[in-house]
């Protein structure tokens, strides 16, 4: 994630000891060489009950994904519940869209499916009520 500028943690409730036999025993034949960013253990949950992500009664977190920018402030967020993976491509995909929204001090906005190169939206009174018509001019369906 280098490339994009962003830094990625994983958090969990597992000591260090489980994220690296998960690593090695698991990761690695998923993804050549493991997991590339730091995997932290979050074993009182402290972390995730911040996140709102920790559930105290099993002991366990919900997957979440939050997006943070350089302020510190959480720009977009997901959680869900163990058996439903996330889409690395998604997650690129709002990075982008987060950082180009930045980049242009909130004078753009990103439509959905919006990557980068599209056409983006400029909030303001003569976007009100005609949002569908640069919806339908920035759309590729």
């Amino acid at each position: 994630m280098q490339k994009i500028g962003v830094e990625v943690l994983s958090i969990s409730v597992d000591s260090i000891f489980v994220h690296k036999v998960w690593n090695d025993k698991e990761l690695t034949k998923m993804v050549d060489g493991g997991i590339r960013y730091p995997m932290l253990a979050d074993q009182g949950g402290k972390i995730g009950a911040m996140y709102g992500v920790y559930d105290e009664e099993n002991n366990v977190s919900n997957r979440g994904r939050f997006i943070i920018d350089p302020d510190g402030i959480i720009q977009g967020y997901e959680v869900l519940t163990p058996p439903v993976g996330r889409n690395i491509g998604e997650t690129i995909r709002l990075i982008k869209a987060f950082q180009h929204v930045r980049k242009s001090n909130g004078n753009e906005a990103t439509p959905s499916e919006w990557q980068p190169g599209d056409k983006t939206l400029k909030p303001g009174a003569d976007l009100v009520g005609n949002v569908w018509q640069e919806w339908k001019v920035s759309s590729k369906r």
